[in-house]
């Protein structure tokens, strides 16, 4: 994995709003293989932040737990990204 691949993977494991779906369906990785790479990018203070807010009823980081009126896959401003390549 690219330094540029691992930055956007760290990016969308980030945002609340990206599930862990999109991010195997981009670069291949499951939840665990995500959680073992934020944990050893990662401080162990941000790691431990990141993991509480992603286990807490705020983030939406599986598909299941989303409501459904959230239908999209991605942030709107990721339209002219697929599959991590710029179009």
């Amino acid at each position: 994995m690219t330094d540029r691949e691992l930055d956007r993977v760290i990016e969308m494991a980030w945002e609340d709003r990206t599930p862990f779906e999109a991010i195997e369906s981009q670069f291949g990785l499951s939840e665990s293989q995500v959680i073992k790479l934020m944990r050893r990018e990662l401080k162990e203070s941000s790691f431990k932040m990141w993991r509480k807010r992603v286990n807490s009823g705020v983030s939406q980081k599986h598909l299941k737990k989303r409501s459904e009126e959230i239908n999209r896959f991605k942030c709107s401003r990721q339209r002219s990204i697929s599959l991590n390549k710029i179009t």
